[in-house]
């Protein structure tokens, strides 16, 4: 009996507790897109390779999640993939205990970010497992390995991209077109660029009108005038004509780093009409930026008040050539500042102007607003639909990057009845009778092009 005893209590010690059920989640990353859309893919490959090893595990517990975390057509150089976002958040929310890779650079190319990804498996107590390479991440030594693998992989990508910008480098000295924003005047054939002699004419244009203007502010107005569109079909403004007076492409050239070196592809401006273009533009701009400052009334004077009703005024200040403005309460000017608090009583200038002029042109597609310009214009042209005027209203934005800064007070003064400063920002009152004028005065321009 007591034998019999002995033995059941063997058999007790050598009973096997019941295997722990370890989630599995497979993620897979493809760099480029190329080759996603064949039925058999490398994501395919390397999901079915990591489904063959958790079932080779599974005596151990291991069992595969029906989720699919794939990145195809993302870089391992950053974190900011929707798949691996989704795993990572899965992880958070305790539902996944082993990630498994085909290989250890599908989950980052990067050290720095890998680290980050190990502290996150750590503080859920995730292990790393990758199908060609025996790693716990659990183990110092598994660790090491980890990190020296890493290094290897971080190295090889960087000699990569080394060895992409060396070769960029190197076709641009040949003067070769190496991709990117394709210049107006010019189209891509065979990754060369050839001339589009439509587009060249206009570009031409550009060039001979501002050398007699002297003025990017009137070309603009000129060009929409006109309704001359860039490449992408969109209105000229002053940021697109800059960049069309500044390309050495025009005059044949390639540049790489600020150095221009000869192209492959034909002129379309003479060196000496380029040339003399620049030395306007380097010459004036400044005169043209200083004369601007000295003849232009600051946009919100008269408009813009504290929350406890005090005016605001402009004020400026000088350090060297630079100028600084601002908005300054009339607290402040008599020495008194009860009625505001520090940070609202002396504003910068430029950033209360720009936050004005956006949400101005937020209010005046606001329902309420469009429904009032309608009245206002009908009531003086009655025969103008609600189509036309809100396309025009559409068009306002457009219509404000070309405008001088003295037009662009007058049409705020025109909008604006008042501009109050609070702490979470500006309430701006709008005159809906002066967007019916400026919606007119668009309406006639409008007009007037379109029988031109």
């Amino acid at each position: 009996m007591r034998h019999s005893a002995k033995q059941a209590a063997v058999r007790g010690e050598d009973a096997k507790a019941p295997v722990r059920r370890l989630r599995c989640a497979i993620y897979t990353r493809k760099s480029s897109e190329e080759g996603l859309e064949q039925e058999f893919n490398s994501l395919d490959a390397q999901r079915e390779a990591c489904a063959a090893y958790i079932a080779s595990q599974r005596a151990e517990g291991w069992i595969a999640l029906p989720t699919e975390y794939d990145d195809g057509g993302f870089s391992g150089g950053t974190l900011e993939r929707p798949a691996l976002q989704r795993l990572l958040a899965d992880i958070e929310a305790g539902l996944v205990d082993v990630v498994v890779v085909y290989k250890i650079d599908r989950l980052s190319r990067s050290l720095m970010d890998f680290s980050k990804l190990v502290e996150v498996f750590d503080r859920n107590a995730v292990t790393f497992v990758s199908v060609t390479q025996s790693f716990n991440t659990t183990t110092s030594m598994g660790r090491l390995t980890l990190n020296i693998l890493l290094s290897f992989a971080q190295f090889e990508r960087e000699v990569i991209g080394e060895r992409i910008r060396d070769k960029f480098a190197a076709s641009r000295k040949r003067g070769m077109w190496m991709g990117g924003w394709t210049p107006v005047g010019y189209d891509v054939v065979d990754r060369k660029l050839v001339v589009n002699e439509d587009e060249a004419a206009l570009v031409r244009r550009i060039f001979a009108r501002f050398l007699e203007l002297g003025s990017v502010t009137l070309l603009v107005r000129e060009l929409r005038q006109e309704g001359a569109t860039t490449k992408q079909g969109k209105p000229f403004d002053k940021g697109t004509l800059y960049k069309v007076l500044n390309n050495r492409v025009y005059v044949g050239e390639a540049v790489h780093k600020g150095k221009a070196y000869q192209g492959e592809h034909a002129a379309i401006i003479e060196i000496g009409i380029f040339e003399r273009a620049q030395a306007i533009l380097a010459s004036n701009g400044r005169q043209r930026a200083a004369s601007t400052r000295r003849e232009t009334p600051a946009l919100l004077k008269g408009l813009i008040f504290t929350e406890s009703g005090r005016a605001m005024t402009p004020t400026h200040t000088r350090k060297g050539p630079k100028l600084y403005r601002y908005y300054v309460s009339t607290d402040v000017v008599r020495g008194r500042e009860k009625g505001a608090t520090e940070s609202l009583a002396r504003l910068p200038a430029g950033l209360i102007e720009t936050a004005t002029v956006r949400e101005v042109l937020r209010l005046i597609r606001s329902p309420e607003i469009v429904a009032q310009t309608i009245e206002a214009v009908r009531a003086e042209a009655p025969d103008t639909s609600e189509g036309e005027i809100v396309g025009i209203l559409d068009q306002f934005w457009g219509l404000w990057a070309t405008l001088i800064p003295a037009e662009q007070a007058r049409v705020i003064r025109l909008l604006v009845e008042r501009v109050v400063v609070r702490p979470d920002g500006v309430a701006i009152t709008l005159h809906a009778a002066g967007l019916g004028q400026i919606a007119r005065e668009m309406l006639s321009l409008d007009g007037a092009r379109r029988a031109a």
